[in-house]
Parts: structure tokens; sequence; C-alpha cells
């Protein structure tokens, strides 16, 4: 045949063609081999064609032959292969139809199962897991075969025997047969590994919770160490405030019988006694009326000074116990009034500063201030040998604020405080009273710089505020 017809024939045709050439020449060298052969008639001829044509035949069916083994060996190896590769793969491989029966499994899947390959034939995989997963199964096989793409699910196994197995399907639909490939995976360690991770999350955050809940106790305990060190201060503080109230109270009662005693010694040995004087004079000048006319005027001269006099004895007791300047006039004429008395009294210079607005302040409040500048300056009499004293109320934006300085000797405002004497009680005073109007009081002394009592109270009570503050500097103790 030439080219062109041989193109134009079949594959199979051309194969067969080419496999008579082949036998050709095969059977071309095995007659090459043979001795020449001497000339025959045609019939003969004949004869030997016929005969070629059969060696050629002959040829090409040992040909086919060895091919056909060849392609057995092929086919057995490559099913060797395949059953490695299908039945003996790590995962499961399932052939689904549309209604979840199993069409084709291998040996993994069945494994997987627990159950023989010949038992699953046919059978629904659907019933192959848990109740609970059954219906999301279906749900997931619906969606793989409405779709090409490639679905993944996660579902529990049920195991005739043994505990429920975690398997992941990944199924796809084949796009020309109604079946498809689904490809199964043990996840249960996976699951585990999952579970474990979750409860070391929990118990990680339960450890986190632990560890704050153990500083948070932590810093109430030590707020509670600390609010009942706070509690044992405020305590011994209150102990000590009930002790010096007590002793104060006791001090007061003394000062009051001893002022009772004064007043009365003075009431007896001053107006008494004049009081008498002035009967006396009175029942003289009644037997003198009719005898001497002319000595009438200068008895009764002398009778009213002594009256005069037991009116201003009474006016200073008056005084002492109460100012009437002080309610009449107010602070600031109190002040000045008690200011000269006390300079003339003591020769010391007083300089006083006050701001008129002070004036507005509510009675109680100014008194405080007077009582407390009266103690302070008899404080300053009795102990400091000052030579001048500066007495200085200013206004602060919400409060007053009064200054009592002296140049005078300086003493230990502690050591005053805890000592016996009538020093304490004259602070302790100052300090009750500033308190008793939501004040505070202070006290500094210092070695060349004399002393400062200071007091600061408000124009309107402040709740919560304490005046029970005292501070002090001091080297030396007043003598």
């Amino acid at each position: 045949m030439t080219a062109s017809v041989l193109k134009k024939l079949p594959e199979s045709a051309l194969s067969i063609t080419a496999l008579r050439r082949q036998a050709e020449a095969r059977l071309r060298e095995l007659e090459g081999l043979r001795p020449p052969q001497p000339d025959v008639p045609r019939s003969v001829a004949d004869s030997r064609r016929l005969v070629h044509e059969l060696q050629v035949h002959q040829v090409e069916l040992e040909m086919q032959n060895a091919e056909l083994r060849q392609a057995r060996d092929n086919l057995e190896v490559a099913l060797e292969n395949y059953t490695d590769l299908y039945d003996f793969a790590p995962v499961g491989y399932f052939t689904l139809a549309v209604d979840g029966s199993i069409q084709f499994v291998n040996l993994t899947g069945a494994n997987l199962v627990g159950m023989e390959r010949t038992r699953l034939v046919g059978r629904s995989l659907a019933q192959l897991f848990t109740p609970e997963w059954r219906p999301a199964f279906r749900a997931f096989l619906k969606q793989v075969f409405a779709s090409h793409a490639k679905q993944s699910g996660d579902f529990e196994l049920l195991r005739p025997g043994q505990p429920p197995l975690n398997v992941n399907l990944e199924a796809q639909h084949f796009a020309d047969r109604p079946e498809c490939r689904a490809v199964m995976i043990d996840i249960t360690e996976r699951k585990q590994a999952e579970g474990a991770q979750r409860r070391m999350e929990v118990l990680g955050g339960a450890n986190l919770k632990l560890r704050r809940e153990i500083i948070r106790r932590q810093a109430v305990e030590a707020s509670l160490k600390q609010s009942q060190q706070q509690q044992s201060r405020l305590l011994a503080q209150s102990r000590q405030a009930q002790a010096q109230a007590r002793f104060l109270s006791r001090k007061v009662l003394r000062a009051q019988e001893e002022e009772r005693k004064r007043i009365s010694r003075e009431l007896h040995d001053v107006i008494a006694q004049t009081l008498t004087t002035i009967n006396v004079r009175l029942a003289a000048l009644k037997k003198d009326a009719s005898l001497n006319v002319h000595g009438i005027d200068r008895s009764i001269a002398r009778t009213q000074r002594m009256v005069e006099k037991s009116v201003n004895v009474v006016h200073a007791f008056a005084r002492e116990l109460r100012p009437a300047v002080l309610d009449d006039l107010g602070l600031i004429p109190a002040l000045h009034s008690f200011v000269k008395q006390f300079s003339k009294r003591t020769r010391i210079l007083v300089h006083l500063k006050v701001f008129a607005g002070i004036e507005r302040m509510d009675n109680t409040k100014r008194t405080v201030l007077y009582r407390v500048a009266q103690e302070a300056l008899a404080n300053v009499a009795r102990h400091a040998k000052a030579g001048r004293v500066e007495v200085n109320i200013e206004k602060l934006d919400h409060s007053a604020r009064m200054e009592i300085k002296d140049d005078g000797k300086s003493f230990e405002v502690l050591r005053a405080l805890n000592s016996r004497g009538n020093r304490r009680l004259g602070l302790l005073g100052m300090r009750e009273r500033v308190d008793m109007v939501g004040g505070t009081f202070g006290v500094e002394s210092a070695p060349g710089q004399g002393t400062i009592v200071r007091v600061e109270i408000p124009f309107a009570r402040r709740a919560g505020k304490s005046a029970r503050k005292i501070s002090g500097r001091s080297k030396l103790k007043r003598t």
C-alpha cells in the first residue's frame, strides 16, 4: 500500500499492516538463514507462496500473543498498584449513590466502619452514623449532589461493640454519573486534641481567674490588715481622746470650782465688806443727820465712792465672765478693748489686724475667736516673756484664719500636751472650742522664732471636718 492509502486507513488497520510488515521482515530474516532452494514449477511456487502467507500469519499471531502477554502483565501490575492505592489507602473511599447507599468501599473504609466490605455494599451510609448525626449527613449528601464543588463535614460513626468514632467526610459529585466519591478520615485523635486544648484553655482561664482571685484576696487581706491597723490607731487615738476628755472635764470642773471660790472670795472680801461699810455709813449718817449737818456732805461723798467701787468690781467680774461689748458691738471692738487692757496690764506691745468682714460670721464662731485670743495672750503673759505679739485675722477663700505670733521663748508642744499642768488645759481648751465650730487648730514653736497659734474657722460648717490637729516644732520648753 502507498503512504496516502495508509494514512486513510483506521488506526486498527494501520496497526495490522505494521504488524504484517514486521512479520514479513521477521520471516525474511528466517529465510535468509535457510540455504537457497532450486527453481520449482509454478504450482510449487504457489504452494510456497501459500506456505509463506501461513508463516507470516503465524509470526503475526506469535507477535500478537507476545503483546497480549505483555499487556496482561501490565494490567496485573496496574491492578496490583490500584489495589495498593485503593484498598490499602490511609483513608476510607466510598462511592455513594444519590440515596446514600454504598456502591463501592475500600478496605480502609470497611475497617473504619468495623464491618466486612461485602456487608457494606448496598447499605445506606447514613445508618452507620449515630442517630443524632443522621439528619446532618442527609443534609450534607443533598448538598453534595446539588453542587459539583467539594463538600466537607464532621460526623460521629457508630461502630458495634466499640465507642463512636469521629470522622471527617469530603465528598464530590461525579459530573457524568449519579454517584459521588467520599473520603472518610478518622479525626478522633484530632477531636481529642481539640477537646484537650479546650480543656486546657478552660483550665487556663480558670487558673487566670484563680490567680486574679488570689491577687484580689491578697489585696483585700492587705486592706483588712491596713484597716485593722488603722482601726487600732483610731482606737488608740479614741482612747487617748477619751482620756483627754475625762482629764479636761476634771480640769474644767476644778477650774470652775476655783473660779467660783475666787469670785466668792472677791464678793465676800470686796463687795460684802464694801456694802457693810456702806450700811454702817448710812446708819451713822442717820444719827449724825440731826447733830452735824455740815459733815453730811463729806460722808455722802465717801459712801458714793464706795458704791462706785463696788459697781466697778461687779463690772470687772462681768467682763471676765462675758464681755458685753462682744455682744453689743462685735468682735473687733471687743478685741481692741481686750488688747488695750492686756497691754496696759502686762506692758507687752500687741499689734492687732482684723478684716472688717469678720463681723458677718455668726456669733458662736466670733466668740471662739475671742476666747482663743484671750487664752493665747494669757499664755504669753504667763510663760513666754515676750515683748511683742501680733494678732492677725485674715480672710481666705472659704474661711477665716487667725494667727497669734509672739517673740518669746519656745516650748515643746507635745510635751506640753502630755503634761498634767494648766498649760495642757489651755491648749486643749482652745482646741476643743475650735473643734466645736468645725475649724482647725495648730501650734508651732521653735527656738529663736517664738510661738504661733493658728486657728482656721470656715464661714459655713463643713461636714466631716475634724479640728483635732495640733502641730508642733519645738526644742525648748518654756520656763
